[in-house]
């Protein structure tokens, strides 16, 4: 292999593919890079058996080749290079390859490419059912759903975000059993099937990074088909794949628990409840991230917030609002009221409430068909 490739390209492919590099496994070519000429192009993978990434970067190819090499050695030695050309070179009788820069030469020793894992790519899963999203509105919905997913592997389910698609409509849920994210849209094309599929947060999560990394033009499309096993979902950007395993299971009907109903309405200013939900978890996070709520009718009516440390002292702030129904008081998870608030695009956001002790919910004013629903269960007050 002779390759050719801008310091600069290469950098951004490596910082592209280096966060689906696997950091514990008993395969180590799997933590390493795999460098593979496609098509008159470089192409970078990684994997770490959950999701695995491909991205083709310019070159100047002068002979075909393969090899895997160290992540971490490459990526940083790469980073420490001036953005001049890199010439690439493979001994394939060592598996060592030699790397020139300027004034910087290097000889670094990989493990041979037939031993690291094929990846799909789009090139060649041809002829599945193809749905296309506009890239910056999909990374938006992540943003929205994909924090209130669980962490705890011991809930496998809960890891992922349910995400279906239904004629003209796409809908993404994430639960972790206190909160509840629910984001749908309407499709520019009809999804050619209808189909609901649990991707990991995680794999969503290195997505919504990819495309906001990617300088894309109004016409570039984000391209998703998921394998007819239904196991691995592939999402195609121009010059970068990302391929996610799937979570085989059954996801809870969540609307089952989103109420119905209301006895208390409140619409505030987004920006305003923000910000004085931040000073008030200043004082809740070392005491169970409580915050209590006071919400007050009237001409003009107000919710009052108030939080206790009993090391550091306590807190209260009113914020103006709209209400309507009846007086309420409850607690909520401060850091969890904080997430929602942060991903509300709208200037006024809606806060209703049956009872202290049942789940509050929030939604954006004026948000037309972009419906986002978040439901976030009470605490009780210490």
């Amino acid at each position: 292999m002779r390759v050719s490739v801008l310091q600069e390209n290469l950098a951004k492919g490596l910082a592209i593919v280096g966060r689906a590099v696997a950091t514990r496994s008993t395969l180590p070519v799997l933590g390493n890079i795999l460098l593979e000429t496609d098509q008159a192009q470089l192409k970078l993978s990684a994997m770490n058996m959950e999701i695995g990434i491909n991205c083709w970067v310019g070159a100047m190819i002068e002979d075909e080749g393969a090899i895997t090499i160290p992540a971490r050695l490459l990526s940083d030695f790469v980073n420490s290079l001036p953005k001049e050309r890199i010439d690439i070179s493979l001994d394939v009788r060592t598996q060592t390859v030699h790397l020139i820069c300027g004034r910087y030469e290097a000889n670094l020793k990989g493990i041979d490419a037939s031993e690291f894992p094929i990846i799909p790519t789009h090139r060649r899963e041809t002829g599945l059912p193809i749905i296309e999203l506009p890239p910056e509105k999909f990374r938006r919905m992540i943003e929205q759903v994909a924090f209130a997913a669980a962490t705890d592997e011991s809930r496998p389910t809960l890891t992922g975000v349910f995400t279906r698609f239904d004629g003209e409509r796409l809908t993404m849920v994430a639960t972790d059993g206190f909160r509840l994210a629910v984001r749908s849209t309407t499709l520019e094309e009809p999804a050619p099937v209808s189909f609901g599929v649990i991707i990991p947060s995680r794999a969503l999560s290195e997505l919504s990074r990819i495309i906001g990394s990617l300088e894309l033009s109004e016409d570039d499309g984000l391209e998703v088909t998921v394998t007819e096993a239904r196991n691995q979902v592939m999402f195609h950007l121009p010059g970068v794949d990302l391929v996610s395993q799937l979570i085989e299971a059954t996801f809870p009907d969540y609307n089952r628990i989103m109420p119905s109903s209301y006895n208390t309405r409140v619409i505030v200013e987004t920006a305003e409840m923000l910000n004085a939900m931040r000073v008030s978890q200043l004082f809740a996070r070392d005491s169970g991230n409580i915050v209590r709520m006071n919400i007050i009718p009237g001409d003009p009516g107000k919710m009052v917030l108030t939080a206790t440390s009993p090391e550091l002292g306590d807190n209260e702030v009113e914020v103006d609002a709209r209400v309507e129904g009846e007086p309420v008081q409850a607690a909520f998870n401060g850091k969890f009221m904080i997430d929602v608030l942060q991903v509300i695009d709208t200037p006024e956001v809606m806060f209703d409430l049956i009872s202290a002790s049942r789940p509050g919910v929030f939604r954006p004013v004026g948000a037309g068909d972009e419906i986002y629903t978040h439901l976030i269960m009470p605490m009780s007050p210490k």
